[in-house]
């Protein structure tokens, strides 16, 4: 019975090991691969006005936590502070908030939207995805609804690593830009869990589902107020 146990015990050491190595290897792949694709407002800055670069579609911004007060949390403050940059540099023709606006009680994507605003930027140059549940998702919405081709991806940087590698899985000009400023609470957990976070998306880009939601094309190239729903 003890030897029997022992070996059971072998085979569930090499299972945990083995599951590491994966989770490892597919961490340091996706960051090997999307880390090639990282810039600053700065460096496209200069290569716009070197002729270099042309205009990119959007900035698609990803959402996060706004607070029950209806303020954004840093996070997301820095977020949209980097998009909002992006556009009045020149880099992008266009914003597109992409958060959870499930619950008729949460919107990430108003509130954001509004802050653009009074920061200065043009209603009908702000698209909102609605439906923009998981970085997988907003990407996929990204390509087959607003028919984005070419983008900066804005979050923070541990973040970055798998939404761009998302990106270009549907084969998007994808460059991302990160926003840190500060050090976040709970950064070490959230941290560890965007490393289980990227083996599932490295699959979900393999089999590519559909998200929680499609429904009809609108094109980035258009008026930002048709995904106005107030």
């Amino acid at each position: 019975m003890r030897k029997k146990m022992i070996v059971i015990l072998k085979i569930l050491l090499l299972l945990v090991l083995a599951g590491a190595l994966v989770l490892l290897s597919i961490n340091f792949y996706m960051s090997h691969v999307a880390s090639k694709h990282f810039s600053t407002v700065l460096e496209l800055s200069k290569e716009m006005d070197e002729g270099e670069l042309e205009p990119l579609d959007a900035a698609l911004v990803l959402g996060a936590q706004v607070k029950k007060d209806g303020q954004m949390s840093l996070m997301l403050t820095e977020r949209v502070d980097a998009g909002i940059e992006l556009y009045q540099a020149g880099i992008v023709k266009k914003l597109i908030m992409s958060g959870d606006h499930g619950r008729v009680d949460y919107d990430e994507v108003n509130t954001m939207k509004d802050y653009a605003i009074s920061k200065g930027v043009p209603s009908e140059d702000i698209f909102m995805d609605h439906a923009g549940f998981s970085t997988y998702e907003s990407m996929y919405r990204a390509k087959e609804i607003f028919e984005v081709e070419s983008m900066v991806v804005v979050t923070q940087q541990y973040h970055l690593y798998r939404a761009v590698y998302d990106g270009c899985a549907f084969d998007m000009e994808v460059t991302g830009v990160p926003c840190d400023t500060a050090i976040y609470h709970g950064d070490l957990y959230r941290k560890c869990r965007e490393m289980l976070a990227r083996l599932k998306d490295f699959g979900y880009t393999l089999v590519k589902p559909e998200p929680t939601f499609l429904g009809e094309t609108i094109p980035v190239s258009g008026d930002g107020n048709v995904t106005n729903d107030r």
